[in-house]
């Protein structure tokens, strides 16, 4: 039998993918990094060890199209209104600024205006997925920094598709010009009129009716068919791909199963992405950065400089304070992984030549390998150069800004608009996680909502989800047995979550998924039988609730107080049997026998017990206390320890402790109750 060599390729890929990220991961760097340097090293100017260049590069134009596709689905329209004056006017300013000083500075070298404005794209955009992961891992993405940082890189990844729709242009690659951007413009109105009609009309109603199957097979297919279908159409109508896969991520992501429709296709994108990194690396001629490698560390200090200082000062006009402006612009001084998907276009209409893209390629490799250090270290920079902001212009700059990223506030139960596509996009903590909205979920749904408790909940059917959040119910559509869905609902930051679902498999999964993620989390399990609650626990419940015993427990309940025995010990039997894991109910455990004073009359009877130390009630004997006149209450018997008083006279003296049985009407017998609790 013969071997593919495409599949031998692979193997040696991953393989040595595994070996660098692993080692990568002790020391706590990216496993973006661990691709890019399995690229160098494997690859045809490293040790040649990958004869499938091409393939290789096929499946890495997968991943660039699902990388685009989930970007695409993660954006959220109400989002970037939070945040727009980061995105439009700070991304505006930052790639404006940059393409400009590097489009200049390139034009000077004695270069044409075309490539330099082409060279002003490719260094105009940063790393999406390092500084985004980076930030990520040391939870700074809800920082003034973080979020500007996230804001700018939104306008990037938005801006770099029409500058690969203009890249044919500028090249010269027409012979009418006013034509080819007639055209242009004509082709983008109609791909964003089937994007309107699709996400508004369309996708909604088919992943509905696929939702409603119950089939994850069948949902990934689907998504993942809009996804090169939609790309497809694109390409075809003279556009790119990467346009198409970024339109059908937004015509998903209006729809509310764009999150589970991320959680299917992750694992896909993390795998072709890989490839994606590993093929950057590939192209990474060692001998020219070997043999230039003074001018390379030049250029990487030199766009380190400029790109950090732009940044900043895209901030600056929105009013932050020095250091914000300096961490945000120290976040975003490398060249990123869209300018390797622009440059490729570049080459294709040689706006580019080998040897400047050689450069290029040096440079935004080893920036981005730099990027995690200089994050890292990004505060330490801050204070260092603390002295110098109060020099600069921006200096006087107060901490009062024009829009602060950081001013969403946990959600308020109810507060969502009927038709609002995402309630869940809200910034929670210390909130409730409901997984599962049957009789349990909703009932617990409305006790929280009734207490002003925050909550949000996940559920997998389709026709739910689209009831309650008509009805303003904080709901998101989604397995929680994804970790995606997890952190969509921000389960690190809740304070309790509570699994309400009947299936015993997928219960055990939610619970390690949960784990996986926190283990601060308090949380709430139901299940139908006890003897499920020994597994559950030993997965990270912290409580478990069975069905099977709980309704023994009402029941039982129920029977206690028709036998009149005082509220206070159903309660303390009620906890004493759940602590002990329900082993009354498992085992024949002696117990002490209630007294049931079967001879009493089949009439309006309870039983009290005297709490109370107000020498109104305790010391007083019955006739002082005069319980007749005062409550309309019979005293028919007293209960002093373990002894029962039979004989009960006026001069009965009521002492703490005692359990009185009285008879008498509900709202009388209730009075003396508040008296004697």
């Amino acid at each position: 039998m013969h071997h593919i060599p495409l599949l031998q390729d692979m193997l040696i890929l991953l393989g040595f993918s595994v070996v660098i990220v692993y080692a990568l991961q002790k020391v706590k760097v990216p496993s973006i990094i661990g691709f890019l340097l399995t690229g160098v090293i494997i690859g045809p100017y490293g040790f040649s060890l990958i004869n499938a260049v091409d393939q290789v590069e096929v499946l890495s134009e997968i991943g660039v199209i699902l990388l685009l596709f989930v970007i695409g689905m993660e954006l959220s329209i109400k989002q970037l209104a939070s945040i727009k004056k980061t995105v439009f006017i700070g991304g505006a300013l930052q790639v404006g600024v940059t393409a400009a000083v590097a489009s200049v500075s390139y034009q000077v070298l004695g270069n044409p205006w075309n490539e330099s404005v082409f060279v002003g794209f490719l260094f105009s955009l940063s790393s999406t997925a390092i500084v985004l992961k980076t930030l990520q891992d040391r939870r700074q993405i809800s920082a003034p920094h973080g979020r500007n940082a996230l804001g700018i890189l939104i306008f990037q990844d938005i801006i770099v598709v029409p500058m690969m729709l203009v890249t044919p242009i500028i090249a010269g690659d027409t012979s009418n010009v006013a034509m080819s951007i007639a055209s242009l413009v004509g082709k983008s109105l109609i791909v964003v009129a089937i994007t309107y009609v699709s996400a508004r009309f369309i996708v909604p109603k088919v992943l509905h009716s696929v939702a409603k199957t119950n089939s994850k097979e069948l949902f990934l297919l689907v998504t993942i068919t809009l996804c090169f279908a939609v790309a497809f159409l694109t390409s075809e109508a003279g556009l790119s791909l990467a346009l198409g896969a970024f339109l059908a991520g937004l015509i998903l992501s209006e729809s509310e199963y764009s999150h589970q429709a991320t959680s299917v296709i992750l694992p896909f994108r993390e795998l072709f992405t890989s490839f994606f990194f590993v093929s950057i690396g590939m192209l990474l001629q060692l001998q020219f950065f070997l043999a230039n490698i003074g001018v390379i560390l030049g250029l990487v200090a030199l766009v380190f400089v400029v790109k950090s200082l732009i940044a900043a000062l895209a901030v600056a006009v929105l009013r932050y304070p020095p250091r914000t402006l300096i961490l945000t612009g120290l976040a975003l001084f490398q060249v990123g992984e869209f300018a390797f998907i622009l440059s490729k276009v570049g080459l294709q209409y040689e706006l580019l030549t080998p040897e400047t893209n050689q450069y290029f390629l040096s440079v935004s490799v080893l920036s981005m390998m730099l990027t995690p250090f200089v994050i890292i270290f990004s505060e330490t920079i801050a204070d260092k150069l603390a002295p110098v902001t109060k020099v600069l212009p921006f200096s006087a700059v107060g901490t009062t800004t024009l829009e602060n990223p950081d001013t969403l506030t946990p959600h308020a139960p109810g507060d969502t608009a009927p038709n609002d596509p995402a309630p869940h996009d809200h910034a929670y903590q210390n909130h409730l996680v409901i997984i599962g909205y049957g009789i349990n979920g909703s009932n617990l749904a409305k006790a929280a909502s009734a207490s002003n408790i925050p909550y949000i909940v996940i559920e997998t059917n389709p026709e739910t989800v689209q009831r309650e959040r008509a009805k303003g119910v904080p709901i998101l559509y989604g397995d929680a047995t994804e970790e995606h869905i997890l952190e969509i609902a921000q389960i690190d930051e809740a304070r309790v979550a509570v699994v309400a679902i009947s299936d015993l498999l997928a219960t055990r999964d939610v619970i390690r998924a949960i784990r996986s993620i926190t283990d601060s989390v308090h949380l709430v399990v139901r299940t139908r039988y006890v003897k499920e609650t020994a597994e559950l626990f030993a997965l990270g419940a912290d409580e478990v609730i069975p069905e099977e015993f709980e309704t023994s427990v009402q029941i039982f309940t129920g029977v206690l107080h028709n036998f009149l025995v005082p509220e206070d010990d159903i309660d303390q039997f009620v906890e004493a049997l759940r602590s002990d894991n329900y082993e009354l109910f498992n085992h024949e455990v002696a117990r002490p026998k209630t007294y049931r004073p079967t001879e009493l009359a089949d009439f309006n009877i309870t039983c009290l017990r005297i709490q109370t130390d107000s020498r109104r009630i305790v010391g007083k004997t019955l006739q002082e206390l005069s319980l007749r006149a005062t409550y309309g209450l019979n005293v028919l018997g007293i209960k002093r320890g373990d002894t029962m008083l039979e004989q009960i006279t006026p001069q009965e003296i009521l002492k703490q402790g005692d359990i009185v049985y009285l008879q008498g009407d509900k709202q009388h017998i209730a009075a003396f109750h508040k008296v004697v609790g």
